[in-house]
């Protein structure tokens, strides 16, 4: 998915790329877990702006070290 939306990229929408985007959005929707924060567990912020808009997530670590 990545490559597709390179700067000056041609757009060719194959079925491989297809594939990887129904993978994606039945992840966004499937692995979505909200929880109350611990605030005694390690937390990292993500942020991401442009001159538009701006995101951002809070994750906390898993248990097992995993994000």
């Amino acid at each position: 998915m990545y490559d597709i939306v390179k700067k000056d990229q041609k757009w060719d929408w194959t079925e491989k790329q297809e594939k990887a985007f129904k993978e994606l959005k039945e992840r966004f929707i499937k692995e979505l877990v909200l929880i109350a924060s611990d605030l005694d567990k390690k937390m990292r912020i993500e942020v991401d702006m442009s001159d538009y808009t701006i995101g951002g997530i809070l994750s906390m670590e898993y248990e097992d070290g995993r994000w």
